[in-house]
């Protein structure tokens, strides 16, 4: 069991609400997750972090394939019922599902969803523990474009649902320059416009 002071600090941590779905041999399943995330520059690689006992995961295992459709702000409905095993309200909304024409699931009108196909699936660290939920590794292969000018849903187990919208940084002011700025002042020289650390922090 995590520690409750741990488990109150990661608790605040927001993160945005997809919908990952699978299907195989023409069942199809969903959940509702906040820890899919993409993990490579270089290559459209993604991880989502499954459940072994969710209805999800062995049809992820049989497909080879599953999908993530990103909700926006005005879908916590759909994510609140796929938050729960389907089969808790006998899969009676049928309405936040739909098959693409290669029989793909994803939830309509969402911000937009994303086709993948599964790389590796990691069950235990290199220790050889279990981990409780697994790791899937996957290959963004296709894109279908949504509502990408809408506000996304947000979730954290502390502050609940959220939508995002509001801008953090102030209109007219560039911290980017403000630090280059800064640099310029202590005698270095400007990085070159492709250092990736300007994309992933310090």
């Amino acid at each position: 069991m995590i520690d409750r002071e741990i488990k109150r600090t990661l608790g605040q941590m927001m993160h945005g609400v997809q919908v990952v779905a699978a299907a195989h041999d023409g069942l199809v399943r969903a959940y509702c997750s906040h820890w899919v995330m993409q993990v490579s520059f270089d290559d459209p690689i993604i991880l989502a972090s499954v459940s072994p006992r969710h209805d999800t995961y062995p049809l992820i295992c049989a497909s080879g394939r599953f999908t993530v459709s990103l909700l926006t702000g005005d879908q916590v409905d759909a994510g609140q019922y796929f938050s729960y095993p389907g089969r808790r309200f006998h899969h009676i909304a049928e309405e936040f599902l739909e098959l693409s024409g290669d029989g793909q699931p994803f939830v309509p009108d969402s911000l937009g969803w994303l086709s993948c196909e599964v790389l590796e699936v990691r069950d235990r660290w290199e220790s050889g523990e279990p981990i409780d939920h697994h790791l899937c590794f996957a290959r963004v292969t296709a894109v279908t474009a949504g509502r990408l000018r809408q506000a996304p849903l947000l979730y954290s187990s502390r502050l609940g649902w959220r939508v995002s919208g509001e801008r953090a940084r102030e209109a007219g002011r560039s911290i980017r320059d403000e630090l280059l700025q800064r640099l310029s002042e202590a005698g270095f020289d400007e990085p070159p416009p492709d250092d990736e650390s300007a994309s992933v922090g310090t």
